[in-house]
């Protein structure tokens, strides 16, 4: 079994309920071990779009990280993901951060995610699930991390 850091987000439909079925679907194939509180978070990249709900969740799994990426999208389809541009609005978005130690770049997969250290509605619920996440390839410790970000308009709404 792997261990992985995954972030999900919402700004489309019921954003709250889009998130709780993703971690529920997570757990059908997957042993989800933490979740962390739900965030109310700004729009990141296309930033004229409704404000995103966000959270992290860790699991453990026994698929390889191209499977993992497949059951993900699977979940996102599912769940009525719409096709759209880059960074524009989703019904649900799930991210692998980590998995494991594994470094990967292919085409379409970079772990650990590439983008994750400048996204504040990542590090924040990240925080919560692992207070002592250094990044894998920087060493930056998540406190660290977050002193760099702009934590601006992240509110915790709730538990998962």
């Amino acid at each position: 079994m792997t261990n992985c850091l995954l972030s999900l987000g919402s700004n489309v439909g019921d954003r709250l309920a889009n998130i709780r079925a993703a971690v529920a679907l997570l757990g059908k194939s997957n042993r989800v071990t933490a979740k962390s509180g739900v965030y109310e978070t700004p729009p990141w990249g296309i930033e004229t779009q409704p404000r995103f709900l966000n959270c992290c969740a860790a699991i453990e799994t026994d698929k390889s990280p191209l499977e993992l990426l497949r059951g993900l999208k699977e979940i996102e389809r599912e769940l009525g993901r719409a096709a759209r541009g880059k960074w524009e609005e989703r019904e649900i978005d799930i991210d692998i951060l980590t998995y494991g130690d594994e470094r990967i770049t292919a085409a379409d997969l970079a772990i650990p995610h590439p983008l994750m250290r400048e996204r504040a509605f990542v590090l924040v619920p990240l925080r919560d699930i692992a207070p002592g996440f250094k990044h894998p390839e920087s060493g930056e410790s998540i406190d660290r991390l977050l002193e760099h970000t702009d934590r601006g308009g992240i509110i915790r709404i709730t538990e998962l």
